[in-house]
């Protein structure tokens, strides 16, 4: 069994609010640390949980079942959240929770291909069911569209230069692993970057980003996610990633955002609001937590409330 270390658990969970009949919802189950702690909350109320990943599912319902039977796991990309809500009769849910980050095991499972460090099959996939993995992006795509992930999802400087050695590789032999992409990445790379720290990491981000298609699937997610809110309900969202941050500020902004006609003489507290962002700043893991679980370095916790 691997062991995932949720990052701002209790943080999560407090800015919840949880009552103990609400209806709650965790898009991203993984190893079930978030939901452990919703369900033990909610004696009378249910809780669903979003995952597209069979080894999670296996972990989380083995260590669900022993807190309770309030949950629901659905298994489906988040993407889908309203729509598979509503097939079970439920078009209103007093919070919803996305935790982004990867779940520890997809680095830790050498087969999953998620790690640099690891040797394997080149991968990525959250939905094993999926066709596109990592091995079909690195082997098949452009150079236009490898330079595009590169700089959109790694913000990599040298993109152009790093998908020409991907190309040049390639058509010499397959890129079939991990060991095999990161030596191609670790010769593209120029020393001066190599220095600042391992280069492999934000390209494999960037790949993994697009294998499983993660910044529009999460937009579209969240706004639906709005849209089921009931009154004083919460959408929390925890990113590892600025893109993902970026997302969750501007869809919180635009959402307290009302058109008032200029000239109008009204006060900024009578502005009618449908929704209210909680957190004016991001919460950030405590330096403990940090020196607990590396992983927890990047992470930025964002609320916003129906009002």
């Amino acid at each position: 069994m691997y062991r995932h270390i949720s990052v701002l658990l209790n943080e999560a969970i407090e800015n919840l609010n949880i009552k103990t009949d609400g209806i709650y919802v965790d898009c991203t189950l993984g190893g079930g640390g978030h939901s452990s702690e919703i369900l033990k909350k909610i004696t009378n109320g249910h809780l669903y949980c979003f995952d597209q990943d069979d080894y999670a599912i296996e972990v989380a319902k083995e260590k669900l079942s022993k807190i309770s039977n309030n949950y629901t796991i659905i298994r489906s990309n988040f993407v889908n959240i309203k729509e598979k809500l509503k097939e079970l009769g439920i078009e209103r849910v007093d919070g919803i929770l996305y935790d982004l980050g990867v779940s520890s095991f997809h680095f830790d499972i050498p087969e999953r291909g998620f790690s640099y460090h690891l040797e394997a099959e080149l991968d990525m996939r959250m939905d094993q069911n999926q066709e596109i993995s990592a091995l079909t992006i690195v082997n098949q795509y452009s150079l236009s569209e490898l330079i595009s992930i590169f700089s959109k999802y790694g913000e990599i400087t040298y993109s152009k230069r790093l998908a020409e050695a991907i190309i040049k590789a390639r058509n010499d032999k397959v890129i079939n692993t991990t060991k095999e992409f990161v030596d191609i990445i670790l010769n593209a790379t120029p020393a001066a970057i190599r220095r600042k720290g391992h280069p492999a990491k934000k390209v494999f981000q960037a790949i993994r980003i697009a294998v499983n298609n993660e910044l529009d699937v999460f937009q579209k997610s969240l706004e639906s996610s709005l849209s089921i809110l009931r009154s004083k309900g919460r959408v929390v969202v925890i990113s590892f990633h600025s893109l993902e941050d970026r997302i969750a500020k501007r869809t919180f902004n635009n959402a307290v955002k009302v058109d008032i006609p200029k000239g109008l003489p009204i006060r900024e507290a009578e502005i009618p609001r449908e929704y209210k962002i909680i957190t004016k700043k991001p919460i950030i893991p405590s330096i403990e937590e940090i020196s607990n679980n590396s992983r927890a370095h990047s992470a930025k916790l964002r609320v916003i409330e129906k009002l």
